[in-house]
């Protein structure tokens, strides 16, 4: 039985003192020339009128945020805090959080801005309200009487549950990791927050014995449901101890959030106690214990001054709630089928808006929800996600120490792989693919190589995911994206831009407020309480700040593109997984694949398909091992 790890770091997680949060955070700033053009903008310029702001809690995997927003949608202010990463040792794979930590962080960034925002703002303010935005699928379980975590919370990329989800995917026999995509969207993955709660309810203990004896004292939350539980919580008795908690909070979350337990029929928007049963058995978890489920955009509740000891909170409501990728969504104002975005963070994420109608996938995607506003219908999507892209710069910069900091690896990034090959499958294959017996590899390299190809081939590994989910998006819904509204880290790496754009042969549009995770919180929770009327409103503030064309030739594009297949095809197979077939080996490939030996070699070449033609695994690579040939041969004369 496994207790509670990653203390001793030597943090205090007790309530932030008013003097010290604008020393403790990471960042912190005012943007006066907003405030400045917002006040003058006004229908009264006058600085003793007050200017409402929208606030933002952005909890990140890396860091924790809190944001403000003006009317019109720009960045007035911020704070950001970093939290430890806890890898328990002998554990490859594993990945936790401590949600004190991250409790103790939020309120840290939100009284660090209030301080910043008093002490270096001639404007008075009102926070109109405050919108919650998270990593999603990590997953803490508390006490309600002790406000206190039985365990870290589990990261969303954490491995450990891959043979819990095996073992889910199996019961019963037949081994379909799909069993319960027709309810919930999703396929069975160590990925979701489901197969969390059932490896906490095999190995903590103490969960163990209140699970028999106070069951309804038990609490399964998301980041968002532990942030907004504490937010409207009263303080312990403990509260001047380091492992403070808040008890008898607001215990609830929104639509995009419980569409990613695997416990959430997508069609009533409601927790299906079969589906709890499923994947959680032989436990049986009332559902007291899961957060109720509500729109994304709602007044939840209304803060009070002793949750947090933050004077300028007292009477603020919050009203938003939508996890990460989805509030980049509706940041981006991607309201209408068709429309999506890409986030470029530690992991890749590619959103599309498909209605009010789920759309089932057939081709390794998530069917999820997109958002739900109040006393509206539910919009879905498709989602596409990758597990490492951004986190694939910091392996580089932290572990092999290539790089001093992430923007290093555009300045030493060559002008071409030169046939080196990078997947980053450092926790297997996520979408399109699932597979989570790949491992990460580099592929192709010579002793001509060095680490500028390195950095140059994990960057186009992010472009290269991001074409595949591409392709799976259009295979599943035949709608062909005609342009990429992008957001997230990456997008300030105009190598990456570029490629991406190339190898999706599609524009790839950067917006002016970049922090689309954030905006969509605060968006969110601005129209719950009136700030904006509509979503035409929330339209007009998206502007473009840059655009990348492709400029690529297709005959270019389809020999990177194979070699990139080739590259993934040596991922595969790396851990004993049981359940895995020769069919599931040539699932790696497109959502579409062709045939016919002639036309697929010339389709290789020039890019052009011929219609109902499909190829074929061993075609594919034969074409792919004679082009490579080619290429060596022309780089040995250049």
């Amino acid at each position: 039985m496994l207790k509670l790890v990653g203390k001793g770091t030597g943090l205090s997680l007790s309530s932030p003192s008013h003097s010290s949060s604008m020393d403790a955070v990471d960042t912190v700033r005012v943007v006066d020339s907003v405030l400045s053009q917002t006040a003058s903008s006004s229908s009264s310029s006058s600085q003793n009128d007050t200017m409402k702001l929208i606030g933002a809690i952005d909890q990140g995997t890396s860091s924790t945020r809190f944001l403000l927003f003006t009317q019109q949608g720009e960045i007035a202010a911020w704070a950001q805090m970093e939290h430890i990463q806890i890898f328990p040792p002998d554990h490859p794979g594993w990945h936790e959080h401590d949600p004190l930590q991250i409790w103790n962080n939020v309120v840290t960034c939100i009284d660090a801005v209030v301080q910043a925002m008093d002490k270096q703002s001639n404007y008075n303010y009102s926070i109109a309200a405050i919108g919650i935005t998270n990593q999603r699928e990590t997953t803490v379980a508390w006490n309600a009487k002790t406000g206190k975590p039985y365990y870290n919370a589990i990261v969303w990329d954490d491995t450990r549950t891959t043979s819990v989800a095996h073992h889910i995917a199996n019961a019963h026999g037949g081994g379909n990791v799909d069993k319960l995509r027709p309810q919930t969207g999703l396929p069975i993955s160590s990925y979701f927050a489901g197969t969390k709660c059932k490896w906490l309810l095999d190995n903590v203990e103490e969960l163990q014995k209140d699970m028999m004896s106070q069951p309804h004292n038990i609490r399964f939350g998301t980041i968002d449901t532990w942030i907004l539980y504490q937010l409207t919580g009263i303080p312990t008795e403990e509260s001047n101890n380091t492992d403070a908690a808040n008890v008898g909070g607001v215990f609830l979350t929104d639509a995009t959030n419980a569409s990613r337990w695997l416990f959430l029929d997508l069609e009533t928007v409601q927790w299906d106690p079969r589906l709890v049963d499923t994947v959680c058995s032989p436990h049986r978890v009332p559902l007291s214990a899961l957060p109720t489920v509500m729109p994304s955009s709602h007044v939840y509740a209304t803060l009070k001054k002793e949750s947090t000891g933050i004077e300028r909170l007292d009477g603020v409501p919050v009203a938003s709630i939508l996890g990460d990728q989805q509030a980049a969504l509706f940041g981006q104002a991607a309201f209408e089928p068709g429309e999506a975005k890409n986030t470029y963070g530690t992991g890749m994420f590619l959103m599309m808006n498909t209605g009010t109608k789920p759309v089932p996938s057939q081709h390794g995607l998530l069917t999820t929800i997109a958002y739900q506003l109040d006393n509206q219908k539910t919009v879905y999507a498709l989602e596409g996600s990758v597990s490492h892209s951004g986190s694939t710069i910091q392996w580089l910069r932290d572990q092999l120490q290539m790089i001093s900091t992430a923007s290093d690896s555009e300045k030493y990034a060559t002008p071409s792989n030169d046939g080196l090959y990078l997947v980053p499958a450092f926790a297997g294959l996520f979408a399109p693919h699932w597979r989570s017996d790949a491992r990460g590899c580099i592929v192709g390299i010579t002793a001509a190589h060095h680490k500028g190809h390195i950095l140059r081939a994990a960057l186009e590994a992010a472009a290269y995911q991001a074409r595949e989910l591409f392709d799976a998006i259009y295979a599943d819904s035949h709608v062909l994206l005609k342009s990429l509204k992008v957001d997230g880290g990456g997008t300030h790496n105009t190598l990456l831009m570029q490629f991406q754009a190339d190898m999706i042969n599609a524009p790839v549009v950067i917006p002016k407020v970049q922090e689309t995770t954030a905006m969509g919180a605060a968006m969110a929770a601005g129209l719950a309480v009136g700030i904006w009327k509509d979503q035409s409103e929330l339209r007009a503030m998206w502007q473009v700040e840059r655009t990348f064309q492709p400029t690529m030739k297709e005959s270019e594009r389809q020999y990177n593109w194979l070699g990139w297949k080739r590259a993934v095809a040596k991922s595969l197979n790396w851990v004993e997984t049981d359940g895995i077939d020769d069919h599931d080996m040539e699932r790696f490939l497109d959502a579409e694949t062709f045939t016919d030996d002639d036309d697929e070699y010339i389709a290789a070449v020039t890019g052009t398909y011929p219609k109902g033609y499909r190829v074929s695994v061993s075609s594919l690579l034969t074409i792919a091992a004679v082009g490579a040939g080619i290429g060596f041969v022309l780089g040995r004369r250049k």
